[in-house]
C-alpha cells in the first residue's frame, strides 16, 4: 500500500500501481471526470501515470486556471504538430512550447506556410479533438528512439535527445498513431483540449534560437480554457492594435524610429513636452521625498563595470570600446555604479543616512533586433533611477516608504490595479548565498509590514540582489512591469562603501536601488496605450488648439493663444484656410483634448466655444475668454499640485 496525503493533510491509502486517476475516483466521480492532470510532490503528473511511492499529491482541474491553461496550450501544439504532418507530409516538427496566451511549434518544410493555410489546419486540428485520442506515456530505450525518429526523417528531434543528459528517461506521448519526443504531462485525451483555440500568425525562426542554425517556420496560436476567453483574449488583441503606441504616437506627433538608430527614439516637439512633463513630475514627487539629484558619465572606464560585476553578468549586452589610448570604456547598462561613485566621494556620516540620490540616467542596453517592440523594448532609455544608502536598521523603514510612494504615484496616472511580486535569487549572481539570505530575509520582511498581497517570481531578481516588482494592470487587462525596488548588500562591499558611524568606526551600508516608472520611454508608451491616446488633460502636450472658423478671426485667435499661454497652458493656433470641421476633425485625430473655436461673434463677445474629445455629456461649451482659461487652468494642474 501507498500512503497518499492532500492537500488539506488528509491521508488515503491506496494499492501499489495506483495512478491520480484512481485516487480521484476513490473521492468522487465528478471529480476523476474534472481532474486534468496532478501535481506528485511538486512535479506535473499524467493522472493515468502509477505513483512511484508515498507522496503528496494535488489534483489539478480547470478551477486551477493557471495550471489547467499552461497544459491546454501545451497539449494543443501536440494537436497542431500531427494537424500539420496530416496534412503536408515531409514537415519535420521541432519544439513547441506553451507561451503567455498561447502557444507556437517550429516546423522544418521546403514550402512556406501562409495564414491562408489556418482554415485547413484548425479544420484538422477541430477533428482530432473530436476523435478523442488518449494521450499515451512511454519510456523508450535511448538509442532505439534516436535511431526510430532518424528513420522517420525527424533530424531535429533525433538531436535533441543525443543532446539530452546521461541517465535521463526518454518519454514519448502518443496520441493515435501519432508521437512526439515530450517530457510531460499531457491531459488525459485530446477530447479534454476542447476548440478555444485559434492559429495566429506565421514567423521565422532558427533552430535552438542560433542564426547559424537552420531556418525554421513557426506557426502561433492562442488556446483558452472555453469560448468565451478565447473571445475575450481576441477581443483584448483588436484593441490593443487601435491603441498600438507607435500609431498613435505617428498621430500625434510625438516620435518616429528610424532603421539608423535602432532601438531609439526621436524625439518631436510633441513627444519631448509629455517626456518632459513626467520628468517634471517625478521630480517635484522626489524632491517632497526627501531625494537629491544627481548626474552621472554615461561613459566610464570598463574597470569599474568589472568591479560591479556587471562586466561577468552583464557584459554581452554592453556598448564597449578600446580607444587609442589602450582604455577600454562602456557606456552604462545601469547606473548603479556611478550613483557609488559620488556616494564615496568623501567620508559620510552616519547622521547623513538615509541618503537618498536620484538620477534621470540614460542607459544603453542592447537588445537582439527581433526583441524591439516599439518603446517598450528599446536599447536606449532613460531610468527614474534611485539609490538610497542607509543603515540595517532604516532598511524596513526606507522600503515602506518608496512603496507608499510607487503606489501613490501610480494612482495619479490613472492605475489603482498594481500587483508586487517578490523575486529572489537567480541562476547568475553575485555574492554568496549567506549574503542573499540576508537580503532576501530582510527584503520579505519589508514587504509583509506593508500588509499588502504579494505573489512571487522565482529567480527573477537582479544578479546583485533580490527585488520587489510593482505591476499594472491597464485599461484593456494586460499586466505591466514598471517599479522595483532591490536590495544590495554586494554592490556595497564590492566598491568598499563605508559611513562612520556613531562609534567613529567604519560600517557597511544597506544600499536600495529604486526605480517609479522603470523606464521612461516605457512607461510613455504604456501611457498612451492605457488611454488610447486621450491623455489627461495635464499631461497631454497639446492641451488645446485655438481654431479660426473665418480669417477675420485671426487675430482674436492670437490673443487667446497668448492668454492662455501667459495662464501657463500648452496651446497652439489654427489659421489655415480650411473649414472648421476638418479642423476638428484632424485635431481630434491628433488627441487634442480641447479645441477651442473662435469666429466673428466670438471675438465680438471676448469668448471661445470649446469642444471637448471624448468627455461623456460634453460637446461644446461656448464660454468667456476668462472663465475658459480659469477652468482649464485647473484641468491643468498636475495631481500631485492639487494636494
Amino acid at each position: 500500500m501507498i500512503k497518499i496525503t492532500l492537500p488539506d493533510g488528509s491521508i488515503r491509502e491506496l494499492e501499489d500501481g495506483a495512478s491520480p486517476l484512481d485516487l480521484a475516483l476513490g473521492i468522487s466521480k465528478s471529480l476523476a471526470k474534472a481532474a486534468l492532470f496532478a501535481k506528485v510532490n511538486g512535479q506535473d503528473w499524467d493522472l493515468k501515470r502509477p505513483f512511484e511511492g508515498d507522496s503528496d499529491v494535488a489534483l489539478i482541474t480547470k478551477k486551477d486556471e493557471v495550471e489547467a491553461l499552461e497544459l491546454v496550450r501545451h497539449d494543443t501544439a501536440h494537436i497542431l504538430a500531427q494537424a500539420v504532418q496530416d496534412l503536408y507530409p515531409g514537415t519535420q516538427v521541432t519544439i513547441g512550447p506553451a507561451i503567455e496566451n498561447g502557444f507556437y511549434y517550429d516546423f522544418a518544410r521546403e514550402e512556406p506556410f501562409s495564414t491562408e493555410d489556418f482554415e485547413a489546419i484548425e479544420k484538422r486540428m477541430r477533428e482530432i479533438v473530436d476523435a478523442n485520442l488518449p494521450f499515451e506515456r512511454e519510456v523508450w530505450d535511448r538509442d532505439e528512439a534516436i535511431a526510430k525518429f532518424k528513420e522517420m526523417g525527424e533530424s531535429f528531434k533525433a538531436e535533441l535527445i543525443e543532446d539530452l543528459p546521461a541517465g535521463e528517461p526518454i518519454t514519448i506521448y502518443r496520441q493515435g498513431e501519432w508521437f512526439d519526443l515530450c517530457r510531460g504531462p499531457h491531459l488525459p485525451s485530446t477530447g479534454k483540449i476542447g476548440k478555444a483555440f485559434k492559429l495566429m500568425k506565421v514567423a521565422g525562426a532558427y533552430w535552438r534560437g542560433d542564426h547559424r542554425n537552420a531556418q525554421l517556420q513557426r506557426i502561433y496560436g492562442t488556446a483558452w480554457l472555453d469560448d468565451k476567453q478565447l473571445k475575450a483574449h481576441l477581443h483584448r488583441l483588436e484593441e490593443a492594435e487601435k491603441r498600438d503606441h507607435r500609431r498613435l504616437g505617428k498621430q500625434m506627433g510625438l516620435f518616429h524610429f528610424q532603421e539608423e538608430g535602432p532601438g531609439s527614439i526621436f524625439w518631436h516637439p510633441n513627444g519631448w513636452s509629455l517626456f518632459q512633463s513626467l520628468i517634471s513630475y517625478m521630480r517635484r514627487r522626489q524632491e517632497n521625498a526627501g531625494y537629491v539629484e544627481i548626474n552621472t558619465p554615461d561613459l566610464l572606464d570598463y574597470s569599474l563595470w568589472e568591479t560591479s560585476g556587471h562586466a561577468e553578468k552583464f557584459g554581452e549586452n554592453m556598448y564597449s570600446t578600446v580607444m587609442p589610448d589602450d582604455r577600454k570604456y562602456a557606456l552604462k547598462p545601469m547606473n548603479c555604479p556611478g550613483g557609488v561613485q559620488v556616494y564615496n566621494f568623501g567620508q559620510r556620516s552616519y547622521r547623513e543616512l538615509p541618503l537618498r540620490m536620484a538620477e534621470f540616467g540614460k542607459v544603453h542596453r542592447y537588445e537582439p533586433s527581433g526583441a524591439l517592440h516599439g518603446m517598450m523594448r528599446v536599447r536606449h532609455f532613460t531610468q527614474d533611477d534611485a539609490h538610497i544608502f542607509c543603515t540595517p536598521e532604516q532598511l524596513q523603514d526606507e522600503c515602506l516608504k518608496v512603496v507608499d510612494l510607487i503606489l501613490d504615484i501610480y494612482k495619479d496616472f490613472g492605475f489603482d490595479d498594481v500587483r508586487i511580486k517578490f523575486s529572489d535569487r537567480p541562476e547568475a549572481r553575485i555574492g554568496d548565498d549567506e549574503v542573499w539570505d540576508k537580503s532576501e530575509a530582510a527584503l520579505k520582511h519589508a514587504l509583509e509590514a506593508t500588509g499588502l498581497p504579494y505573489g512571487y517570481n522565482p529567480g527573477e531578481g537582479a544578479f546583485y540582489g533580490p527585488k520587489l516588482e510593482f505591476v499594472l494592470r491597464d485599461a484593456i487587462g494586460r499586466d505591466w512591469q514598471c517599479g522595483t525596488i532591490q536590495v544590495d548588500f554586494n554592490l556595497p562591499e564590492r566598491f568598499d562603501v563605508t559611513f562612520t558611524g556613531e562609534d567613529g568606526a567604519d560600517h557597511r551600508p544597506v544600499m536600495l536601488h529604486r526605480a517609479l516608472f522603470g523606464s521612461l520611454e516605457r512607461f510613455t508608451g504604456i501611457l498612451i496605450e492605457h488611454y488610447a491616446g486621450k491623455l489627461p488633460f495635464w499631461l497631454a502636450p497639446r492641451q488645446i488648439v485655438v481654431a479660426t472658423i473665418t480669417s477675420d478671426a485671426d487675430g482674436y485667435a492670437e490673443e487667446v493663444c497668448q492668454a492662455m499661454s501667459d495662464a501657463g497652458l500648452r496651446v497652439e493656433t489654427d489659421l489655415r484656410n480650411e473649414k472648421i470641421n476638418y479642423k476638428v476633425r484632424e485635431h481630434s485625430v491628433g488627441k487634442v483634448p480641447v479645441i477651442a473655436v473662435v469666429g466673428r461673434k466670438e471675438a465680438e463677445e471676448g469668448a471661445v466655444a470649446l469642444r471637448f474629445l471624448g468627455e461623456e455629456g460634453r460637446t461644446q461649451e461656448v464660454m468667456s475668454l476668462a472663465d475658459a482659461i480659469a477652468q482649464l487652468g485647473d484641468k491643468a494642474t498636475p495631481p500631485d499640485l492639487k494636494r
